[in-house]
């Protein structure tokens, strides 16, 4: 699914995002990475996405070399990820469904699937009756499932979740993981990014990496594994 070898990633302005970044992550896996702001787990997120590019190393992502030279190929493997922003980028004035709809049009989608899909995907975060609401109308917590309903609709191979839980109070912070974990199964791999490490103490299952001023350590059930 993803394998990353001595990766860096350097901006330009000089400053060193990731430090020899050494990762494997398996098809159907849950992988929560935590660290603290600005320690380089969005720059993490932005290089499986193919937003940045590896400055030394190697990263492949589902198959693909993650190198500025197959950029064309990088954005059509951009669909069959599902991506979750910290800041939502929802459309308002629309309803629920609406977005969902037009987030899986804008990537060309079949349109007889779109709207069933769409609608599955609200059901499936717990928002089907909210489906004709205005976006605007929604709570915060609504908010973030339309954005995760919007990412599932198009079915991916990899979810990607950035500080998901941000700005949510606890019950509707663990709602949220919740609804995240449940996506994973024996195709479909997800990254959550936080931290909030509290609301993961007790989790049992999945693969933690820390993030630390770029460098990265990787855990499982407890044991280290760099």
């Amino acid at each position: 699914m993803i394998e990353a070898k001595g990766v860096f990633l350097t901006y330009g302005d000089g400053t060193e995002a990731l430090k020899d970044v050494n990762l494997k992550i398996e098809a159907g896996e849950i992988v929560y990475v935590t660290g603290p702001s600005g320690s380089g787990k969005t720059s993490l997120l932005k290089l499986i996405m193919g937003i940045e590019y590896p400055t030394e190393g190697y990263l492949k992502v589902m198959g693909q070399n993650m190198v500025r030279e197959e950029a064309s190929n990088i954005r059509r493997l951009r669909r069959r990820m599902g991506p979750v922003f910290q800041e939502f980028k929802l459309i308002r004035g629309r309803t629920a469904l609406e977005n969902v709809v037009l987030g899986m049009r804008f990537l060309g989608f079949p349109p007889k699937m779109i709207r069933e899909e769409a609608k599955t995907a609200l059901e499936r975060v717990g928002l089907g009756h909210k489906a004709y609401s205005l976006v605007e109308k929604l709570s915060w917590g609504e908010s973030q499932r339309v954005a995760i309903a919007r990412a599932i609709a198009r079915k991916p191979a990899l979810i990607l979740a950035d500080e998901p839980t941000g700005n949510l109070d606890l019950k509707n912070a663990l709602n949220i993981l919740e609804i995240l974990t449940s996506l994973r199964d024996e195709r479909t791999s997800v990254i959550i990014t936080t931290h909030a490490t509290h609301l993961i103490e007790d989790v049992e299952e999945g693969k933690f990496v820390r993030v630390d001023n770029g460098i990265i350590q990787v855990e499982r059930r407890g044991v280290l594994a760099i």
